[in-house]
């Protein structure tokens, strides 16, 4: 199942030209996981406080079509692969029935001391409603 968000883009999240300034998508999958996991029930806060921190390790985005000032975007997030110490959070962001960007955020999961550790069993738990399978499998 796939997790979904919305946002209205304000004129601050806007270049000269009247679309959504590029970099933004990467503040928009933040703001989609962080719904995720919270309506999940294991918030970034949660994590933190039982010792877990989930820097990005690596971020991608494929710009299809501008999104534009006062646009409602849709927020479709999932779970594309979760395994060891690993999770990897696929966004799309939708426009009516206009695909606009596609995005996936790799995060590692580290300990208070910053070192590597596996993901909690209660965080896996939790996010196996929003894995997706890539299609066309492995």
């Amino acid at each position: 199942m796939k997790h979904e968000s919305t946002y209205r883009v304000p004129y601050a999240d806007t270049d000269q030209m009247k679309v959504v300034y590029y970099a933004n998508y990467f503040i928009y999958f933040e703001r989609s996981r962080t719904d995720m996991l919270r309506d999940l029930g294991v918030s970034y806060r949660e994590m933190e406080e039982r010792g877990f921190i989930l820097p990005v390790a690596e971020a991608h985005c494929k710009y299809k079509n501008p999104a534009k000032y006062d646009d409602l975007l849709t927020f479709r997030s999932w779970v594309s692969e979760l395994r060891g110490v690993q999770l990897t959070v696929t966004t799309e962001v939708w426009r009516e029935d206009t695909l606009l960007v596609v995005g996936e955020v790799k995060l590692a999961c580290v300990n208070a001391e910053h070192k590597l550790t596996r993901l909690p069993d209660f965080f896996v738990e939790a996010c196996k409603s929003v894995m997706v399978e890539p299609e066309g499998g492995a």
